[in-house]
This record gives C-alpha cells, structure tokens and sequence, in this order.
C-alpha cells in the first residue's frame, strides 16, 4: 500500500459486504484484520474485491518476508527520489534563473523557461507515478484520498506552465510540480524505514534455528520443525537457542535472559513447562517433549498477538480516519471551485488557476493519515522492547490514561514458589548431614514444601540406596520413610509428628509470621525445622515505590491476611492498600470500585475475572493461559519492573499522539482557509504541506529512537 488512503479505499470497498460486522485495515504493517462470518471473510472471498482495486491479498506474512517487503519498497521509493531529486535539480535551477532575474532577456526566459519543463518530465511520469496510481485506485473505490489532490497539483501545475509557454510567458510552475513529488517521495521514504523500524521491534523475541534432532525409528534424526508434532521427543544441545515449547525430562539449568530479560539464570526442575527462545545451559544434553509445534510456540502467540494489536486501531485513530475521510473531498471540491469563483470574482486566468493549485496542493491530508497510526507503532515497539506485549488495540491508549493499579499477590508480586528463608537444627548436627537427610525424603513427597526443601538440600551424590524405601505419606500433613540401611524419617508439620509420637523441643526464630514450617526427625528424634515464604521478586519493593508516585496502587489476593501483611510490609504498602483471602468473584467486585480508569496484574485462572473487570489487564511472565487470553497485555519478564517503564511510554505515546493530531489538523484547517482568502505560491504551498507531515513522522521517530 502506498498511503493511509489506500487503507481507507480498501476498508471501503470490504466493509458493507454481507457477513462482515467490522474490518480495519493498518496502513504502516500493510494488514487487514477482519471479523464476521466465516465465508464471508475467507481470504478466497476477500481477495478478489481487494485485486480490482489493484492490491494483492495474501495471508498474514511471516516476519522475515515482512522486511524484505519493506526494504523493497525503500528500494523502489529511493529510485524513483533519485531520478526526482537528478532531474528535479535542473528544474529549479532553472526556476531560479528566472525568478532572481539573472537571464538578459525575456527570450532566452523563455527558452530556459521549456528547459526547465523538459527536465520535469522524468519527475512527472516516472517518479510521480506512484502517486497517480494510488490516485486511480482511491477513486475507483470511492474514496478520494491525498494522491487524488497530489495527482490533481501535479497536472494542474504541468498544464498551466505549458499554457504559459504556448502563450509566450516564461512564469511556469514546473518547478511547483517536481517540489510536490520529489518532497513527498522523501516523506515516503522515511515513513517506510520508520514503519521497518517499527516491525523490527518484534525482532527483540529471539528466533531459534529451523530444525530439531528428534527420537524416531529408535534414533535421533535431523527434522525441520514443521515437520515436529507435539509429543514427539527431542534433544535439547548446550547453548543453543530451544526451538520449541517443551516439558523437561531431565533437570536443567536454563538462561531465559533472551526471552525475558532475566539476567540470572534459572533452574528448571523434571517436568518444568520451558519455552522457545531460551537458552540451555551445562555440558549435557537433555531430552523435552515437545507441547506446541512451529506456529503455536509461545514467541509465535506473542508475535501474532503483538501484530494484531497492531491493525487494529484506537479512538485516536478512528477519530484521525473520520476526519481524513471527509477533509479530502472537501479539499478537492474547494480546489475545483476555486478556479470559476476566482474568475467570477474578476481574477484572471492564470491568477484564479494558480489560486486553485494552491488550494489542491495544500490541503493535501498525509499529516492526518500519519498522526496517530506511527505513533501507536513506534509506542508499541519501544513497549516491546521494554517487555510489554499488547493483544488490545485500546491497551495503548487506556495504559496511558490509568490511575489505579491492582496487583495479586502470588505469582505476580512474589515469585509464586516457596523459598527457604531460615532452619533451626539439633545440637552437633551438621548443616551436610542435615541436608543428606533432608534429601532422602523430600525427595518422595510431591509436595510444594518438600520440594523447595528437596532444592535447598540438593542431592547427595554419597548415598545410594540398596533396598526401595518403604513410603508412607498423608496428603497434606508429612510422609514417613523407612529405609533399611538408614532407619525412620519423619518430614511434615508439627501435628504430623506429633501424631507419629515425636517430641518436639522449645526454639525461638525470627521468622515472619508468613513463614510455613517444616520439621524433620530421625530414629534419634527431632532433627530440624525448616521455614519458608514465597518470597517478593527483587524488583518488586523498587517498582511499588516508583508505582505509587504517580499510582494508587493495591493487592488484592486469596491468600491468608498473615501472609498477605507480611509482603505488602516488605514491599512498602499500607495495610488499607492491601486485601486478603478474596475470592475471585470479590477481586472483580473490587477493581470495579476502584478509581478508574484501572489496571489489573493477575497470573491465575482466579484472577480472570479481575482482569476481565478492570478498563486493562496485564499477565505477568508465568501467567496461566486463562489468564492470557483475558489480559490486553502480557509481561515478557519475571516481575512488575516493565509495568513502570511501560506506562511511561504509554503516556509519551498518547502525547505524541495528541501532538500529531492537533498539529495536523490545525495545519489542515488554517492552511485551507488561508489559501482561500488570500494568494500563496504554489511552491510555499508545497513546501508547508510537506513540512507538516515530516514534522508528525519525526515526532513519532521520537519515540522509536530515544534511549
């Protein structure tokens, strides 16, 4: 597509057929998003409408082909500016001799004066051609746009120049027309490397290589991963990229900084969900069973997501294409009046023809096409880039606008896995023979507890044991083990091992009340006790503080009010900021009431609600896929420090917005009323028509190019 007119003309010939209840379709990603009946929206259906306005419809292209589309275009647009700006170049020399009146006579003017013209042609057909086809293209569908009144200044201005000529005067305004498209050619050209730009920013999610070793026919084999199915088995290599979303089979160490930004690596247990795009660490490989094949990853949901937002358009840029929908056939009536008013009102030809060009060229509306929709890309990526993926069209604007903030607790705030915090043991017992102990049985629990102990203690790389242990556990309580060589092990709560007959002595800690409690005994008796708390993300204290500068922030969570007092102490929040054992039904309640408009950060299916309730919601990092699909915005690193710099950029995005509207409809407006009342140059005309829409490109490249 060539401009936001082309957008128009294609929504306008799609958007009143039968079965389509809505259809937008984004001018800088060069995409259609469309909702209605299926036969009505296939692409079998669609494409054909689309091709007699002379567009290709294909289905949605890959990345890669994305920027070769791109950087082609740059190609075509820096060819055509070339021969402009060559052969333009002699035309306003030209110009110039003659305006500065540095020729000796009106002859050799004149003379010059079909020079110039001649120059302009290469400008007028090869380089303007783009131009007249879009023109052609949104007046077949219709809608009138901005090449329509390029197209029109153009010829206006070659017609009366060679009008000039033929009657002897050496006053043309060829160089007006070569100006026109060699200005809007340039403009063109950094409107494509800003929306390249702004497509690279989904280049920030790391793309694997294009193949797996997979388990078939009872050996590894190389297989493209089109070709891996979910369960198929793999083989994960040290340091590589992991190219498929996966199920560990072996205990791993994993850096997942190239996702989400996590400097530190992570340790992923067996049968820990990992992703593509992170990055296996260690000196041995490790088998996964693959989850979801090449199109269905995580990064594949988070591009399509983040590209579908991208079409899709907010109330600024509904408001932006309503008013460039009626100002270019204003403009264009306006431009075509002005000629016979002009005459009636005593103006001589060439005087009310002139008047009538300055008209066409200035009321050209690309600043208004521009205004909102590069802004919102180059918002969106620098959001990206800081770890903020949005699926809404209106996150953007509504992340700009919010006032209060609503965060859950586990998983959100704090890291959603119990940590060990603090242990006592028994008089002359060392810390090793306490976690060799402490292994053995944790080791056999599925339980949470157990298992963070089980982390903490590690393996012990001495014992092997010579006969299976003999387990006995009560869910919910402790397990008790026997092994031959070893004796009895007691591990659970203290009711459990009360129950089992062991007394446990008198000790003091100075663990929070938040703290879960473990005990451990042997055949000898009490052994240890072990406290842990699901501990805040390091980040998190710092982002509440930068939060509530400008936020109302609150926690809402199911949790127990000691668990839920003892974070929101660490964190820094007032205990009236903070709300306990809410059921998800009361979270919703309570984001409803909150000063709006609001933003809910919950991970769980019981925060689906919540999310749902609030003007935008947020999924952090580890989120369930309930929680996915009811979030406009998902957190691409663990914790909330992306929402900080995130809703900064949202706000300077809104206000670029705002910029850019404002200044191009101003322009629009004055510069029409201006041209009518009074006589302007066609050359200044072009000159401040062209201004106007760099000055929204550039300010929109703010965005994308600050640090």
């Amino acid at each position: 597509m060539w401009c936001t007119s082309c957008a128009l003309a294609v929504e306008g010939v799609l958007s009143h057929r039968k079965g389509i209840e809505s259809i937008s379709v984004h001018y800088p990603t060069a995409t259609l998003w469309v909702k209605g009946a299926a036969e009505a929206i296939s692409l079998d259906t669609l494409a054909p409408g689309v091709k007699r306005l002379g567009y290709r419809l294909t289905e949605l292209e890959a990345g890669a082909d994305a920027h070769a589309r791109l950087e082609q275009e740059s190609r075509y647009l820096s060819l055509r500016l070339l021969v402009g700006a060559v052969f333009g170049m002699w035309t306003m020399l030209a110009s110039l001799l003659i305006y500065a009146g540095a020729l000796p006579n009106p002859t050799i003017e004149w003379v010059v004066a079909w020079v110039s013209g001649a120059f302009s042609i290469p400008v007028v057909t090869f380089a303007g051609w783009p131009f007249y086809r879009a023109g052609l293209r949104t007046l077949r569908a219709k809608r009138p746009g901005m090449d329509v009144l390029v197209t029109l200044g153009v010829w206006s201005a070659v017609v009366v120049s060679f009008g000039l000529l033929w009657r002897g005067s050496a006053e043309v305004y060829f160089d007006t027309a070569v100006m026109l498209i060699v200005l809007l050619l340039g403009g063109r050209l950094v409107e494509t490397l800003c929306r390249h730009r702004g497509l690279k920013a989904l280049d920030v999610l790391p793309q694997p290589k294009g193949e797996a070793l997979v388990w078939e026919g009872a050996k590894w084999q190389v297989k493209p991963l089109a070709e891996v199915l979910p369960s198929a088995r793999v083989m994960l290599t040290p340091g590589e990229l992991i190219a498929l979303d996966g199920i560990l089979e072996e205990a791993a160490w994993v850096d997942t900084a190239s996702l989400t930004g996590e400097s530190t690596p992570r340790h992923f247990p067996k049968g820990e969900p990992i992703y593509a795009g992170c990055r296996l660490l260690g000196s041995d490989d490790v088998s996964m069973t693959v989850t979801h094949a090449l199109g269905d990853r995580r990064l594949d949901r988070l591009r399509d997501q983040m590209r579908h937002y991208q079409t899709q358009k907010g109330e600024l840029q509904k408001l932006a294409d309503r008013f460039a929908a009626w100002l270019s056939p204003v403009a264009l009536i306006l431009g075509l009046a002005t000629l016979p008013v002009g005459l009636l009102l005593g103006l001589g030809l060439e005087d009310a023809a002139v008047r009538a060009l300055s008209v066409l060229v200035v009321a050209c509306p690309c600043a208004v096409g521009l205004a909102v929709p590069l802004a919102s890309l180059a918002g969106s990526g620098r959001l990206l880039n800081q770890g903020i993926a949005l699926r809404d069209p209106a996150a953007l604007e509504t992340l700009a606008r919010v006032k209060t903030i609503a965060l859950d607790k586990t998983g959100t705030l704090t890291q959603g896995e119990p940590v060990l915090v603090n242990w006592v043991g028994r008089e002359g017992v060392t810390e090793q023979a306490v976690k060799a102990t402490l292994y053995q049985v944790a080791a056999n629990s599925p339980h949470p507890l157990a298992q963070a102990l089980k982390r903490w203690a590690g393996s012990d790389p001495t014992y092997v044991p010579r006969q299976a242990p003999l387990i006995e556990e009560v869910p919910g309580q402790g397990v008790h083990l026997h092994l031959p060589e070893h004796g009895d092990i007691w591990l659970g709560s203290q009711r459990f091992l009360s129950s089992q007959g062991i007394e446990l002595p008198e000790y003091e800690t100075d663990t929070s009340l938040a703290a879960s409690e473990v005990v451990l005994a042997d055949a000898l008796g009490w052994l240890g006790s072990f406290y842990l708390e699901d501990t805040p993300y390091e980040d998190a204290a710092s982002s509440i503080q930068s939060l509530q500068a400008d936020y109302w922030v609150v926690m809402l969570s199911g949790d127990r009010p000691s668990a839920v007092e003892a974070v929101a102490e660490r964190l820094g929040l007032a205990p009236n900021a903070c709300f306990a054992e809410r059921s998800p039904e009361a979270k919703a309640r309570l984001v409803q009431g909150l000063p709006g408009p609001t933003m809910f950060v919950g991970d769980g299916v019981n925060d689906t609600l919540g999310l749902v309730a609030a003007d935008t919601g947020a999924a952090p990092f580890n989120a369930s896929d309930a929680a996915r699909e009811g979030a406009a915005a998902h957190l691409l690193k663990p914790g909330i420090s992306s929402l900080v710099e995130g809703l900064a950029t949202a706000q300077a995005t809104r206000r670029v917005m705002l910029q850019n509207l404002t200044l191009s409809a101003v322009y629009n407006t004055l510069a029409l009323g201006l041209v009518i009342v009074m006589a302007i140059p066609p050359l200044v005309a072009v000159l401040a028509m062209v201004a106007s829409s760099l000055s929204v490109t550039l300010n929109a490249a703010r965005l994308a190019w600050r640090d």
